[in-house]
């Protein structure tokens, strides 16, 4: 939805997001909720959050019926921030439909229903040529939502996310500690490895989503920064 006062720059605008139980859908929801642009935010989640707020609607769905909530999925731009890991979803059959499958159906019913933008989460080196399978699937993922034709497409690359989650990571926060010595020694072309806040990644979707634009726009980590 999108509301243009005579005379006057202001506009309303509203926000779809996929993930918003995670840590960086979490960050960006809370900004979209206190963002003025914002007047209506609608979060696509198996549970409802424990969140209240007059520009929330929260809707339960089934992820592999998304096409069922279609009707619903209108307006400025959808933010999906669906992804797992392997020790949660060890089969990759699973862990595939989360991170390809879901995103980029979305996509779909998003240019489907003349949205004006998508914002995706990937991953830095993303590469569909990768033999990595997490690489591979998410380079697979940015060129199949590529594909779909939005009109205008923001993929954000992040390196190792930093931030607080509901779930206890020990090997991340041991890799954080070491991220934490190592980040200033990375130059030049190397910056794009630095660790990023999480909330950095949110502030930098955005920003972006309040620019009007077309195309599709690539967004390594070390971009992220400069533009949040």
């Amino acid at each position: 939805m999108r509301i243009f006062a005579e005379n006057s720059v202001s506009v309303a605008y509203k926000a779809i997001i996929a993930g918003a139980s995670g840590l960086i859908g979490g960050l960006l929801l809370d900004i979209l909720l206190r963002q003025p642009e914002y007047d209506e935010v609608l979060i696509l989640v198996r549970k409802e959050l424990p969140v209240k707020h007059k520009k929330l609607t929260q809707m339960v769905i089934d992820f592999d019926k998304l096409d069922h909530y279609a009707d619903q999925i209108t307006g400025h731009a959808v933010f999906c921030c669906l992804g797992s890991t392997r020790k949660k979803t060890p089969d990759l059959a699973v862990y595939r439909k989360i991170d390809h499958d879901y995103p980029l159906q979305l996509a779909e019913i998003a240019v489907k229903n003349s949205m004006d933008q998508y914002h995706l989460v990937s991953a830095l080196g993303a590469n569909s040529a990768s033999s990595n399978f997490y690489t591979k699937m998410k380079g697979e993922t940015e060129d199949d939502i590529k594909k779909v034709g939005a009109p205008c497409l923001h993929i954000y690359e992040p390196s190792f996310i930093a931030g607080d989650r509901k779930e206890r990571r020990v090997v991340e926060r041991v890799f954080l500690v070491i991220m934490k010595v190592i980040n200033p020694l990375l130059f030049g072309s190397l910056k794009k490895y630095r660790s990023i806040p999480a909330i950095t990644i949110a502030r930098a979707m955005v920003k972006q989503s309040l620019i009007k634009q077309e195309g599709v726009f690539i967004h390594p980590s070390d971009k992220i920064k400069q533009i949040a």
